[in-house]
């Protein structure tokens, strides 16, 4: 076990029926960093959350949080967590300011502490002038800030987000990015976040990739980008059998994407002069574009798939 974790995930295992949701996962997560699992859905992530979270027994394997084992010691780990899940749990029936003290008192926050801190996480997350207004009368953007703001209020080693922003327009998403961003820099908060969203784990210090209950690969995002070498040469060709010569000249090296072909190539520009040279090959080429790998490309480089929802046996 690293001293320096928040997490500890150890071979963990979880099957729903005869469906393995997770197949012997292992990583952990540094303290005060910014850990993102990506992976479509279906790919266990939020099983794998609950799993940390206490919410579910795992088949197999162990984890730890903030260095307390999730099954020995399930209340302890509670108190260490801040939580924020796909779908609202706020009552609309209570204010703003009454949702927060709920949350302080189930959470222990001390009496003489709760509006103290209640105030404090509406500053952080610009809600102060909303404090004595329902939660009914909220913006769906407004809401999903006051949830990150209640998952701070008793204080937690590790506030854990599972598809956050989904729903959310491009303002909202982005205000939530900015409070979150706050909480690591300014409060030493351990983020972990899951998504299905490139751009979303692209600003994370760790990116784990998830597929089929599996870990991928594991690294910073610049080096996950590393791993596939040099630039990505994509070319737009109606030609089948063109496509399919280029195809067998870089072998390893291409996939296909309907009419575009990708080129893996470490000396783009010389790839380049060589098409150029072929008149004939070059009037087939349709367009191009030069671009450095991006998560998505790191993640069909391992798993053969795009990034994206799809239809999966496994719903969580």
């Amino acid at each position: 076990m690293d001293s320096a974790a928040v997490i500890e995930v150890s071979d963990l295992r979880h099957s729903y029926s005869s469906v393995e949701a997770l197949r012997g996962v292992s990583f952990s997560v540094p303290k005060g960093s910014f850990f993102a699992l990506l992976g479509p859905n279906g790919a266990g992530k939020t099983t794998l959350v609950h799993a940390l979270c206490t919410l579910l027994r795992p088949s197999g394997g162990n984890v730890s949080v903030a260095g307390l084992d999730v099954r020995r010691a399930p209340r302890a780990v509670r108190r260490s967590l801040g939580l924020v899940f796909q779908e609202a749990s706020l009552d609309d029936r209570l204010t703003v300011f009454e949702n927060l003290i709920f949350h302080a008192r189930i959470y222990q926050v001390p009496r003489q502490e709760r509006r103290r801190r209640a105030w404090k996480v509406l500053a952080l997350v610009e809600l102060e002038q909303w404090a004595n207004a329902p939660v009914s009368d909220l913006s769906r953007g407004m809401k999903r800030r006051l949830e990150i703001g209640r998952a701070m209020l008793h204080e937690p080693t590790l506030v854990v987000l599972d598809e956050p922003t989904t729903g959310l327009d491009v303002q909202s998403r982005r205000r939530i990015w900015e409070y979150l961003e706050r909480l690591q820099k300014d409060h030493g908060v351990t983020l972990l976040l899951t998504t299905h969203q490139i751009s979303e784990a692209e600003g994370a210090d760790w990116v784990a990739i998830i597929d089929q209950g599996r870990l991928q690969a594991l690294d910073h995002p610049a080096r996950l980008r590393q791993g596939i070498g040099g630039k990505l040469i994509n070319l737009q060709i109606g030609d089948d059998a063109f496509r399919q010569a280029l195809s067998d000249r870089f072998p390893g090296k291409c996939k296909q994407r309907d009419s575009v072909i990708q080129i893996e190539a470490e000396d783009p520009d010389s790839l380049l002069r060589e098409l150029v040279a072929d008149e004939h090959q070059w009037r087939m080429v349709d367009g191009l574009e030069v671009v450095d790998p991006s998560l998505e490309d790191v993640f069909i480089n391992l798993t053969g798939r795009e990034l994206r929802d799809r239809t999966a046996n496994l719903s969580r």
